[in-house]
C-alpha cells in the first residue's frame, strides 16, 4: 500500500465525517427554529354592502375610494385585501342594517343604490347546519336576534328555520351563534355575484345543501 492511497483513505473518512456533521447540525437547527406561520386564507365568503348592484356593474362603478367605509359607523365594513373594493365578513362584524343607511348615502358612483327600506336589503342568505345546531338542546339566540324574524323555532321538530323571503344576509345570526356556541351552526353564503349564471346559483345550492346536512 502506498502513502498516497493511504492518505487517500484517511481524507476521504476525515471528509466523511465533517460531512456527516454538518448534516447533523442544520437538522438540529431546523427542527429547533420556531415554525414558519402559514399563510393567511384567502377568504371569498365575504359580503357586499347593502344596496350593492349587480357584481360585473358594482366593480365598474366602484372607484375604491372608501366612502362606503367611512360612513359605515358600526365599523362592519372592510376593503377587501385582494382589490380594496367594499366588503364585510360576518363572523367578524354584520351589518347591523342601520336606518338611514349611511353606506349607500357615502356613495356617488351608483355601485350602492338607495334600497325602499330594510326589506329590500339582499346581500346574502342564512343557512342552518341542523347537525351541528343545538337548538334542541334550548338555544335560540339566532331567533331571538334577527332583526328581520326571519328565524323562527320549530317546536315540532326541534329545529331553526329561515325564511328566506325574509332574510336579508345581514350576519346578525352567525355572529351571535359564534358567540354563545363551541361550533357556529347558521352562516349567511352570499347571493349568486356575476351574472347569475345557472353555474352559480346551481353552485350556491349544492354548498347550501351540503352545509345543512353538516358537510361542511
Amino acid at each position: 500500500m502506498t502513502a498516497e492511497s493511504a492518505y487517500g483513505r484517511r481524507d476521504f473518512l476525515k471528509d466523511s465525517l465533517r460531512s456527516v456533521a454538518k448534516a447533523v447540525r442544520e437538522f438540529s437547527t431546523e427542527a429547533d427554529a420556531p415554525a414558519s406561520p402559514p399563510p393567511p386564507r384567502f377568504r371569498n365568503d365575504w359580503l357586499r354592502p347593502p344596496g350593492a348592484v349587480e357584481e360585473t356593474l358594482f366593480l365598474e362603478r366602484c372607484t375604491r375610494c372608501g366612502d362606503c367605509i367611512k360612513g359605515c359607523l358600526p365599523g362592519a365594513l372592510v376593503a377587501h385585501e385582494h382589490d380594496a373594493t367594499p366588503v364585510l365578513f360576518a363572523d367578524q362584524s354584520p351589518c347591523f342594517l342601520c336606518e338611514d343607511f349611511p353606506c349607500i348615502a357615502a356613495c356617488q358612483t351608483g355601485a350602492l343604490e338607495p334600497v325602499d327600506g330594510v326589506h329590500a336589503v339582499r346581500m346574502g342568505y342564512a343557512v342552518v347546519s341542523h347537525a351541528r345546531c343545538t337548538a334542541g338542546q334550548g338555544c335560540h339566540a339566532c331567533v331571538s336576534h334577527c332583526p328581520r324574524q326571519a328565524i323562527t323555532m320549530d317546536f315540532g321538530l326541534m329545529q331553526v328555520e329561515v325564511g328566506e323571503d325574509l332574510c336579508v344576509g345581514c350576519g346578525l345570526c352567525e355572529k351571535v351563534c359564534q358567540t354563545v356556541n363551541d361550533h357556529v351552526a347558521i352562516r349567511v353564503k352570499p347571493t349568486s355575484r356575476g351574472t347569475g349564471s345557472a353555474t352559480l346559483k346551481s353552485s350556491a345550492l349544492l354548498r347550501k345543501e351540503n352545509w345543512s346536512r353538516g358537510a361542511f
